[in-house]
């Protein structure tokens, strides 16, 4: 490919996905203590206070006062933490098992993205490639230069609809807490890879919430937490530090200038077509 120049259990499991640090008490009858829900409930509350004190770029003047993102971004590949792989169900652990062997056996010889297919939420944020942000009253858009793809981030208060149309980078709302944008997508096309590791399939249940700051050393933190009840076994937690540049500008990118391609059988070709364009 041609680079061109240049967020009980349910109460724990909720507030993994949301980015909190959630510790549970086991309730004592010698010693009282907090149970589960109360913390939960004292975080959730905790969280929608800094959301109420926070401009959350709804007004032109609100904008003026979020933290400063201009420029683009590039993941570093370095500074991650927590980028270990997915504990899958038993079941989608055996989809996988299964696509391993496919690949081993010479039966799935290259990925979609061979055919210029983008690999969706979150891979899509991984790529090694720019991406730039852009706010605007009520909303946040994602350029990025890979595969041409942009992402809508709705801050105006809107909810999920009841059955959003089943998309690569699914469709995503936000609201700001202090200086940190919280983002949480769901509706995913079904070929999508979970966490842009192909093979790790996820079901209609999968939601992925983004936890998107600049830190002290002018550097993008992205802590992307992916839940799925039917897919894994517990969230899967990673993060992605970007580098900043502020002299880039995003470049024009043409997949299909890349020959390379996948059969439907998943085997690797190359289109050797001769095109004669004096005609």
């Amino acid at each position: 490919m041609t680079r061109y120049p240049i967020h009980s259990l349910l109460a724990a499991a909720l507030a993994a996905a949301m980015g909190f640090s959630l510790t549970v008490f086991a309730q004592s009858g010698a010693s009282g203590g907090v149970s589960a829900a109360a913390a939960a409930a004292g975080a959730t509350s905790a969280a929608e206070e800094t959301r109420k004190a926070s401009p959350q770029g709804d007004t032109w003047e609100s904008i003026a006062k979020l933290p400063d993102w201009s420029g683009l971004w590039e993941p570093t590949f370095g500074g991650g933490r927590g980028n270990q792989g997915p504990e899958l169900t038993p079941e989608y652990a055996a989809r996988l098992a299964q696509y391993r062997a496919a690949q081993k056996s010479g039966r799935i010889q290259d990925t979609p993205s061979a055919n210029c297919v983008p690999p969706g939420l979150p891979g899509i944020m991984t790529q090694p490639y720019p991406i730039e942000f852009l706010f605007t009253p009520g909303k946040v858009t994602v350029l990025i230069e890979a595969y041409s793809q942009w992402r809508q981030i709705f801050t105006d208060g809107r909810p999920h609809p009841d059955s959003p149309d089943p998309t690569f980078n699914g469709h995503s709302i936000g609201h700001w807490e202090g200086d940190t944008l919280v983002v949480d997508s769901v509706g995913f096309d079904p070929e999508v890879p979970m966490g842009g590791q192909y093979g790790i399939e996820h079901s209609d249940e999968m939601r992925i919430v983004e936890r998107m700051r600049k830190n002290e050393k002018d550097q993008l933190e992205i802590e992307t937490t992916i839940t799925d009840p039917k897919a894994l076994a517990k969230p899967w937690v990673s993060k992605r530090v970007y580098g900043r540049h502020r002299d880039w500008t995003l470049a024009e990118y043409v997949c299909s200038n890349n020959r390379n391609f996948t059969t439907a059988e998943g085997k690797a070709g190359i289109d050797l077509t001769y095109e004669d364009k004096t005609k």
